[in-house]
């Protein structure tokens, strides 16, 4: 398989020294294995690691007033319509009554709570975190469709005190926009206009007595427009690890930005996943190499498919949104192995992979010089690694194809 240039806006092929491949640390470690004749132990242990990172669970508390647009934010950052079957019920009305989760369509580990709104004469403020149990969530989004008031503050001052992480979100900025617009067509200038709404949000939660407030302007309707991506950002740099990587992962593929993010999220478990079939390699019993080499591909290429949005029924969603047929989608796939991905594919992948796995065995060899000491070991780590780095680079092009393709723009 031909490497394809990783997903960004210059559409250069990255340095293969770009990669995340290892770290000093994690050298050292692995040397120290080989050593004492222990690679199958090591491997163990980062099948552990990699085992943990992926079961790591992150919940999501999004609250606040009746109306402001709760459940549809919910079902935004789950990738769903308010229609579709999994989605959150929503309405003029209060339709939450008590904290209701629902799980990430595809990450299971992922889940959004849509909790009651903030004052009403069941939930106020004082008592509302103890009802709805404060402790279970990682981090608290505060929504308000117009003002924030003191209700959201006087929340906010709590979730703070007791140790947690909150962000305010104003929504429906896209009907602000457009009432705007028709109220003075030729005044209208969305930049400014969107510093207006941030700033006046800003001043109502300082004078509720919140400190140095962030206020990200959103649209459940167009999450890839206005602020989301500063929430991303902002998110990426505070939650712990394990729990950015899965809210990357679960996130919906709205722009390249968010593609590019998610491929340098799996680029960097690569070589790990290597290293099993590596140290599965030093275990003498006939055959067992091959059996964890295929059970590796076959889960990760699976799920880069699905990462991506390039299985099925994404597919579905993604034509059915931009109204058009999927078969004109997927037009833009380039990559058999994003259309079928199965045990006899993948056998067949690796018989194909011998010469550029062995040619990139040298290279390892050349750049890290303990994998020249690994020699059966070392071959099965270079054709996994090459075999998961060759599709994630393919997979990642398609996804960029699919993406410019649906909207006929460069998103």
């Amino acid at each position: 398989m031909a490497d394809q240039p990783p997903v960004d806006s210059t559409h250069h092929v990255a340095d293969f020294e770009d990669y995340d491949i290892i770290t000093e640390e994690d050298i050292e470690g692995i040397r120290d294995a080989l050593k004492e004749g222990k690679m199958a132990e090591a491997a163990s242990k980062i099948m552990e690691n990699l085992q943990a990172l992926e079961n790591a669970t992150l919940d999501i508390a999004v609250t606040g007033e009746s109306g402001s647009g709760k459940s549809t934010f919910v079902n935004a950052l789950r990738g769903l319509g308010d229609e579709d079957d999994e989605s959150a019920p929503t309405g003029v009305v209060e339709t939450t009554m008590v904290p209701t989760p629902y799980s990430h369509p595809k990450h299971p580990n992922v889940t959004v709570w849509d909790l009651p709104g903030i004052g009403t004469p069941e939930f106020k403020s004082s008592t509302y975190l103890e009802q709805v149990s404060f402790s279970r969530y990682d981090f608290f989004v505060l929504i308000a469709s117009e003002r924030f008031k003191s209700n959201h503050a006087q929340l906010a001052r709590e979730i703070q005190r007791m140790g947690k992480r909150f962000y305010f979100v104003r929504s429906k900025v896209d009907a602000d926009l457009e009432a705007t617009k028709k109220r003075r067509p030729r005044a209208y200038k969305e930049e400014a206009i969107l510093k207006e709404i941030r700033e006046n949000c800003q001043e109502c939660l300082k004078n509720e007595g919140v400190e140095a407030p962030q206020v990200f302007l959103l649209s459940s309707w167009d999450l890839d427009k206005y602020d989301f991506m500063r929430l991303e950002e902002t998110l990426a740099k505070e939650l712990p690890s394990h729990k950015r990587h899965a809210f990357l992962l679960a996130l919906p593929n709205i722009s390249l930005e968010i593609l590019q993010k998610k491929k340098e999220a799996l680029q960097k478990q690569i070589w790990r996943l290597a290293l099993v079939s590596c140290g599965v390699a030093a275990v003498p019993i006939p055959g067992l190499s091959v059996a964890c080499d295929i059970a590796i591909l076959v889960k990760s290429l699976s799920g880069y498919r699905e990462n991506f949005g390039l299985d099925e029924e994404s597919l579905a969603k993604l034509a059915e949104k931009v109204g058009k047929p999927v078969v004109e989608i997927k037009e833009a796939i380039k990559s058999p192995l994003a259309k079928e991905i199965s045990k006899d594919v993948v056998v067949k992948m690796l018989t194909k992979a011998g010469g550029g796995a062995l040619m990139f065995t040298e290279y390892l060899a050349s750049t890290i010089p303990v994998f020249g000491s690994v020699a059966a070991g070392g071959i099965s780590f270079a054709t996994t690694y090459y075999m998961l780095r060759s599709f994630l680079n393919e997979v990642a092009g398609d996804a960029q194809n699919v993406l410019i393709k649906a909207f006929e723009s460069d998103v």
